[in-house]
């Protein structure tokens, strides 16, 4: 490619990790404006305007990515696109049918086409770049879209939701996701749409992951809503432990399975667990600072989004920087570094008072959260790019997205049923503020756990290799 193709190429590419965290934005900056619309105020019920999205992302991650190894990375994220345009057309709808339902799933539709997104586009990138330091910057642009994703999503969520009709934000995301579809067939190269000769498909394997996948998320988001101790809860998560039992025996007997046994080692298990817990603190994080920000500081979306907009600023820097720790530093060091970001952000909120200027420790854990971001996700994606060939690279993509997504949607339940079993006060009703930082403090204790099993990952990996870096910059 000439340089200016590829710069068009890049943007095309790292556009997908925007528009996937601005679908974020989207919907949380106006909850309360749509949860009017749908006629509930329920904290358990508008939480899953965020949780059906990020349930769909995360589930079908693992299957897109294996699709785009069979069928083409090109084919794959071209489609996705337009999958996205459709159902976040159809979402915008949803202020017409005044549906919670409907609603609900549309925004779980949206997740599928960006389930598409997510792995093809690491894929189109690792097939792109040898390891190397053009490898690392790449992937360090792939990272730093996410949080600014989110802001701009944010933004034109609250400009459309407070001051004219929120449906409006999602109709202009729909035109934006078909604009970038006709990017892709104009600017991705033809010989990254090429297939491989192996075109198997674990069907049994698909199915018996999403089924069990969906049902666990389902009960653990549905547990804070009716309690644990109603009776579809607890069989319903019980279903969904027992399919993904079977989607492990299914696999191990798979001739093309969705996870070859190749691919899984200590190496994947320790990034992938610090992935879980890192992102889903950040889960945590960004609904409940939103909703403290909204229901105990009465902000508006806009002043919120405002408050938000230093994000972009750490973005670039955090970027940078991860690109050149990248390249003179182990991976293990890069990922000890994310989740203290991941933690020192939880933390920062979790303490804070309500009766506090902006410019301590909300401004301080907004400025450091994205280092936990952008640092976790490329150099999780470059290790376990390199480590896996070609004809898998869709599947590298694929375990370092879902675990992201899925974990933001699980880990929400758990904030969820640590809020509503708070303190409440003389008159039976929750203590808001209380129930707020019982929420925080989940997130507080998955990324203390992801730092001390990042430090493991660090002490192990210098035992076994020393000061070995991914490339020495030349």
């Amino acid at each position: 490619m000439s340089l200016v193709r590829e710069c068009f190429f890049v943007a095309t590419v790292a556009a997908a990790h925007l528009m996937i965290q601005a679908a974020l934005g989207l919907a949380l900056a106006p909850i309360d404006v749509i949860g009017q619309d749908m006629r509930t105020s329920n904290p358990g019920e508008l939480s899953w305007f965020i949780a059906a999205y990020s349930l769909t992302v995360g589930t079908f991650i693992l299957i897109f990515g294996r699709a785009g190894d069979i069928f083409g990375h090109k084919q794959v994220y071209a489609l996705g696109y337009v999958w996205l345009s459709t159902w976040s057309a159809l979402a915008g709808f949803a202020g017409y049918t005044h549906n919670q339902i409907f609603f609900d799933i549309t925004r779980a539709m949206q997740g599928v086409g960006c389930a598409a997104l997510y792995p093809t586009g690491i894929a189109l990138f690792g097939r792109t770049y040898p390891p190397g330091m053009r490898k690392n910057i790449v992937f360090s642009i792939f990272g730093a879209m996410a949080p600014i994703g989110f802001v701009i999503g944010a933004t034109f969520g609250s400009i459309f939701g407070q001051l004219l009709w929120w449906p409006w934000a999602f109709w202009g995301y729909s035109i934006a996701a078909l604009g970038l579809a006709c990017s892709v067939v104009i600017v991705v190269p033809k010989a990254l749409g090429e297939v491989p000769p192996n075109r198997g498909f674990d069907t049994m394997g698909a199915l018996t992951s999403v089924i069990g996948m969906i049902l666990i998320n389902v009960a653990f988001n549905n547990g804070p809503l009716f309690g644990w101790s109603t009776p579809n809860v607890y069989f319903i998560l019980i279903i969904g432990v027992l399919f993904l039992l079977f989607f492990g025996w299914v696999e191990a007997r798979a001739e093309n399975p969705l996870i070859p046994k190749s691919a899984i080692n200590s190496t994947t298990i320790f990034i992938l667990s610090l992935l879980t817990l890192g992102w889903g603190s950040f889960g945590i994080w960004v609904y409940y600072t939103w909703r403290f920000l909204t229901l105990l500081r009465h902000q508006t979306p806009l002043s919120i989004s405002a408050e938000f907009a230093p994000v972009v600023v750490a973005t670039l820097f955090a970027s940078g920087l991860t690109g050149f720790l990248l390249s003179h530093t182990p991976v293990s060091f890069v990922m000890v570094l994310s989740c203290l970001g991941f933690f020192l952000g939880n933390l920062l909120v979790a303490l804070m008072p309500v009766n506090q200027t902006y410019w301590t420790q909300t401004f301080l854990s907004i400025v450091i959260m994205p280092f936990g971001m952008d640092m976790s996700f490329p150099a999780a994606s470059v290790i376990l790019s390199n480590h896996m060939p070609m004809e898998h690279q869709g599947l590298a993509a694929a375990l370092v997205t879902t675990v992201m997504n899925y974990s933001i949607s699980i880990t929400l339940g758990f904030a969820a049923l640590a809020e509503v079993n708070g303190d409440r006060g003389p008159d039976g009703q929750l203590d808001l503020f209380q129930g707020f930082r019982d929420a925080y403090y989940v997130g507080v204790g998955c990324a203390g756990l992801a730092v001390f099993l990042s430090i493991i990952f660090f002490i192990k990996s210098m035992i076994k290799d020393g000061w070995k870096v991914t490339d020495p910059g030349h």
